[in-house]
Parts: structure tokens; sequence; C-alpha cells
């Protein structure tokens, strides 16, 4: 089953499909130490890896398994990263939220605004129950995040993950249905892609 990849309009903020044009803006922002030192995988170093990124975000929507978007701002069109929905299970109606901004970015408060313009429209679209999410536990501004949009910190995944060497602890968060509140602006209807 094929799952609709949306563009969605927020306030400050366009989310939408990815295209072969954003693989320069994908390495640049995966290619930044100071950004991914708290993700689970070293900073890339072949361009290549960002045009297959765009071919894994098309072929996860086709297998119906998740949707990534893109993060444009609205005034300028500037990329700001990338938000996504993985591991999307329609049985138990979950999925994973993650999401990567570009360090410019940063403390506008765009990734809060990303993340509850695709959780409105998961918890709509695709009936979910319930969206997990996992911070490494020196990421407090992503954790913080986290709990703006009405995740609760479940737990703690010891030393989970080696990036470069360096051992590290992942905080797992839940959200539910029921005790998740849309943010106070709507976004506008979306526009689903393929």
């Amino acid at each position: 089953m094929t799952m609709a990849t949306p563009t969605l309009h927020t306030a400050r903020l366009r989310l939408r499909p990815f295209t072969e044009a954003d693989a320069d803006q994908l390495f640049a922002l995966h290619g930044n130490p100071y950004v991914m030192r708290y993700w689970d995988s070293p900073p890339w170093d072949d361009r290549a890896r960002a045009e297959r990124f765009v071919d894994r975000c098309r072929k996860m929507a086709a297998e119906g398994s998740g949707a990534r978007v893109a993060i444009d701002r609205a005034s300028d069109g500037a990329f700001v990263g990338w938000c996504g929905l993985t591991g999307w299970n329609p049985d138990y109606r979950s999925a994973s939220l993650g999401y990567i901004l570009d360090e410019a970015m940063w403390g506008h408060g765009y990734a809060t605004e990303a993340a509850n313009a695709l959780l409105q429209w998961a918890f709509g679209a695709l009936d979910l129950n319930r969206v997990q999410a996992e911070a490494d536990t020196r990421n407090v501004a992503s954790a913080r995040v986290l709990e703006k949009i009405g995740f609760v910190r479940e737990g703690t995944l010891r030393e989970d993950c080696v990036v470069n060497g360096e051992v590290s602890d992942s905080w797992v968060f839940g959200l539910i249905r029921r005790e998740w509140r849309p943010a106070a602006v709507p976004i506008s209807a979306p526009e689903e892609r393929y």
C-alpha cells in the first residue's frame, strides 16, 4: 500500500516531498559534523548519499512504510531541514518521528512547527494511535521540542549508539493520540503526492 507524501503549509513553513534538486542541501545538512553530533550515524562524506536518501524517501512512500518531507521557509523558500514519520505499522497504528534542521535554522521554533504539522496530518490520514521518537540524552534542545509538542519521556536506552567511537544513551519518547493537542495555528489542507 502506498502512502501519499503530503505537502503541508503552516504559518511560516512548507513541508513537501523531496526532489533531486534537494541533494546539495541534504548533503550540506548531513555533512555538517556539528549538526550530526547527536545523530546515530557519522556525517556524510559522499554526495551520492543524498541522492540515495531522496530515492529511499520515494521508496518508503511507495511501500507505505513512512513519509519524509523537506521543510522550506515560506517567506523565502530557504531549506530548513526535514521531518519524517517512519516505520508506520497500520496494525498497531504506530510510527516513529524524526527531524533534522540546518544549524542556521535552530532556535526559531521551526522543528516544533514542522513536527506539529506532520503529526496533525498523520493522526488524521494514517489514524495513528502512537508515535515514538528518540533523542540522544545530550541533545536537550531536541528533547524540549518533543516535550513541547506533547511527547512524554518513557525511558532510556543505555549505550544504544556508537558514533565515531563514542558511546551514547538515547531517551525514548511517546505520544498517544488521546494526549496529543494540535498546534493552535492550523495547517492548510494538504496537497498529496505519491
